[in-house]
């Protein structure tokens, strides 16, 4: 049985998360590392239907399957980073109206922030110890 791939492979990432998200046709099962989404998310209801939303958006989610390769980070920066590369992957399918909208609802925004660096003579990236006067 040969898979046919609708959507691109995206390598998406937030924090130190590399997400690669390719869309087939199906029934709207997702797949993250050969478990399922549930599963693999620790049944956390927001970070369930945050991974949903820029299907549901479309109303494309009992549509396409979807199958996610994640690498790194923890599971906020993972579940984020799946968000992005759904929603970068159906741009290659959806009308130019549905474009419109994932981009006003900021599904196809990246957010760059990451933890910062940690600087000598300091406990933290900011946090400096305690002052003595004497």
């Amino acid at each position: 049985m040969k898979e046919q791939s609708i959507g691109r492979m995206r390598k998406l990432k937030r924090k130190e998360s590399i997400a690669t998200v390719r869309l087939l046709n199906g029934n709207g099962k997702i797949f993250i590392n050969g478990r399922d989404f549930t599963e693999y998310l620790q049944n956390n209801p927001k970070k369930n239907k945050s991974n949903k939303i820029p299907l549901l958006l479309l109303e494309l989610d009992k549509n396409y399957d979807t199958i996610i390769t994640c690498v790194g980070g923890g599971l906020t920066g993972q579940a984020e980073a799946i968000k992005l590369g759904i929603a970068r992957a159906l741009l290659k399918i959806v009308s130019d109206t549905d474009q419109k909208k994932l981009k006003t609802n900021g599904m196809l925004s990246r957010n760059s922030l990451c933890k910062e660096r940690r600087k000598y003579g300091l406990k933290k990236a900011r946090k400096a110890p305690q002052f003595s006067k004497r």
